[in-house]
């Protein structure tokens, strides 16, 4: 049995979406943000030492970060999400499945902790406006005309790609950005991100 502990409104969701792909049972254990200072509970520091989510419990351990998470589960029960080894779209999916936790949210966790501090940020404001606008470019431009970003169905990088991609669209940016704007309508379409919707409760994302 695979045990999800899920944070409301995070990276979790699509912890949750890729489970549903693979048609895997799991349970679900929820953790809500603090309404005041959206910060994770402290709860959450009992199941990892730096009190965030996702966290999963496969075969008797935990596994946290969403890429880890998200390669260890394709590994195990969703190969055909995975490009094959040694090939050319390998390559480039290992390139995204590690641009989307670290190039691409850097400028975006900038961007949100930033605007907490109001006019006293403001020199910081376009450095990172203009690093949010290359990141969200570079993904536009690396989708395929199939909407995937490597293979021509739904792939790994797909799911960890999401999170980053419903960001710029809920920032405003799906005029300038239509790909974008189409691979996150087409990912929210699907029967089985609905279903984590349905599991994981609220998504200010959706």
């Amino acid at each position: 049995m695979i045990l999800v502990h899920h944070l409301n409104n995070s990276r979790s969701q699509r912890i949750l979406w890729l489970l549903e792909e693979l048609e895997l049972t799991y349970d679900l254990r929820r953790y809500e943000r603090d309404a005041v200072t959206n910060l994770a509970p402290p709860e959450l520091a009992a199941v990892h030492p730096l009190g965030k989510s996702p966290v999963i419990e496969l075969d008797g351990r935990r596994i946290a970060e969403s890429g880890a998470i998200v390669e260890v589960l394709c590994q195990k029960h969703g190969r055909h999400l995975l490009p094959r080894s040694g090939s050319d779209d390998s390559i480039t999916h290992t390139e995204l499945m590690h641009f989307a936790e670290g190039s691409a949210m850097v400028p975006i966790l900038l961007g949100l902790y930033t605007g907490r501090l109001g006019s006293a940020a403001a020199p910081l404001h376009p450095r990172i406006e203009q690093q949010l606008a290359s990141h969200f470019e570079f993904m536009e431009q690396m989708l395929r005309p199939s909407g995937h970003f490597v293979l021509d169905d739904l792939s790994a990088v797909d799911v960890m790609m999401s999170f980053p991609a419903e960001i710029a669209i809920k920032q405003g940016r799906g005029a300038l950005l239509p790909k974008l704007a189409a691979f996150v309508e087409a990912m929210h379409a699907r029967p089985a991100w609905q279903r984590a919707l349905e599991r994981g409760g609220a998504y200010h994302l959706a």
